[in-house]
């Protein structure tokens, strides 16, 4: 492949670009969903259920999304969903325009939502490898997730915004039109993605047994993985559900929720540009510090019971976890065979964000029960600092990976 800039590689601008208008829609969505369900429904389990249908298929359809991504072209995958994801928040604004969007129609809906993310987020990231060259793999995704953090930190502000002013209808219209957008750059002519490198006929469950026994015989990709399951669901997952709860219990308004998303969308951002700059040679060492600090921080986050001082807080979990990812997601897509890359980033993909309902599910059960919010992240945060310092004792292969690119 010619040397050429990132930013001369006209398909990954159209990807950079759909992925960072799909990632506002999103915030948008959680967001306005979130709130919605605080304010109007009134019930943080109601919350937890509906986050747990959100996020739950792809638990339970990531893996296949692998196998998809490795048969078919990952474009086509990516704009179908983000048409169909636009077309179901198009759903939820009517419904909610015409008073009719109870909690089982934003269950079932967020279940469908949620299944498509299983098929699209394997597709997107076993994509990079394809347009862009190996020796920039680090810094397209740090450019993609970096972009994405701006989406993150825009998402929160513009729905915050528009809920305060205009009332969450109004934010559900909003988040569905940017969706929409998304997959008009998400057009696979305008990606112009490669042939399919999978040519073997076989079965999709052996296709999917040789995406799972690929991952099992890596003792860098097993660790990494570890790794990504106890950031998500001890911190990040525990954490994300503990935000909206905690700014109902403190008398927090949308306003106040937006600042602790976006402070914590902020940190991840600064971390990524830094990661983009600069070459990390011990990649899993890098990812095993990055989270110690995580859990370190997300103790102090479990014992302050002020909204400022939490949204400070919520910037250093942000900056530490982008540490954690970024340096084990870029040395998985540089040294899996591309004919099986789309089952492992599945995989990878699962553990990033397929543990979270989990999270969701044991916190809101918990606060239910009468436990306080604080003393359950605490819980969960030195547990997570337990399994992270005994994989820094006893992960060797992971801990001195050095990276050749």
């Amino acid at each position: 492949m010619e040397q050429q800039s990132l930013f001369r590689n006209r398909p990954f601008i159209f990807l950079f670009i759909g992925s960072f208008l799909a990632i506002i829609g999103f915030t948008m969505f959680f967001m306005t969903t979130t709130w919605f369900v605080i304010s109007d429904l009134g019930s943080a389990s109601s919350l937890g259920i509906i986050l747990i249908a959100i996020t739950v298929p792809r638990i339970l359809m990531m893996a296949f999304g692998g196998v998809l991504a490795d048969k078919f072209k990952k474009t086509t995958i990516m704009f179908s969903t983000s048409s169909i994801q636009g077309i179901l928040l198009v759903t939820i604004f009517l419904l909610n325009n015409a008073n009719q969007l109870t909690f089982v129609y934003l269950v079932i809906l967020g279940f469908l939502f949620g299944t498509l993310d299983a098929f699209s987020g394997p597709a997107g990231t076993s994509l990079i490898p394809k347009i862009v060259q190996k020796n920039k793999i680090k810094q397209a995704n740090a450019v993609i997730q970096g972009l994405g953090q701006i989406g993150f930190v825009i998402g929160p502000i513009i729905s915050g915004s528009v809920m305060e002013f205009s009332g969450v209808t109004t934010s559900f219209l909003v988040s569905s039109i940017i969706v929409l957008l998304s997959a008009l750059f998400m057009f696979p002519p305008f990606l112009k993605e490669g042939a399919v490198d999978n040519t073997i006929k076989q079965t999709p469950f052996k296709d999917l047994i040789e995406g799972f026994s690929y991952v099992k015989g890596s003792k860098f990709l097993m660790t990494g993985i570890l790794i990504l399951i106890t950031l998500n669901f001890f911190a990040f997952g525990a954490i994300s559900i503990a935000i909206p709860i905690l700014v109902e219990t403190y008398g927090g308004t949308p306003i106040n929720l937006s600042y602790i998303d976006v402070a914590l969308a902020v940190g991840m951002l600064v971390s990524t540009a830094i990661i983009g700059m600069v070459k990390i040679r011990r990649r899993g060492l890098t990812s095993i510090v990055g989270l110690i600090a995580t859990l370190i921080v997300a103790v102090a986050f479990s014992q302050i019971p002020n909204l400022y001082v939490l949204t400070a807080l919520a910037f250093f979990i942000g900056f530490t976890m982008t540490f954690v990812s970024i340096p084990f997601f870029t040395s998985a897509q540089e040294d899996t065979d591309p004919r099986i890359m789309g089952r492992v980033m599945s995989i990878v993909f699962l553990a990033m964000n397929g543990f979270d309902p989990l999270a969701y599910a044991s916190v809101t059960l918990l606060v239910s029960r009468g436990f306080d919010i604080q003393l359950v992240i605490l819980s969960f945060s030195i547990v997570g600092l337990v399994i992270a310092c005994t994989i820094l004792w006893r992960g060797n292969t992971f801990r001195n990976y050095n990276s050749n690119v």
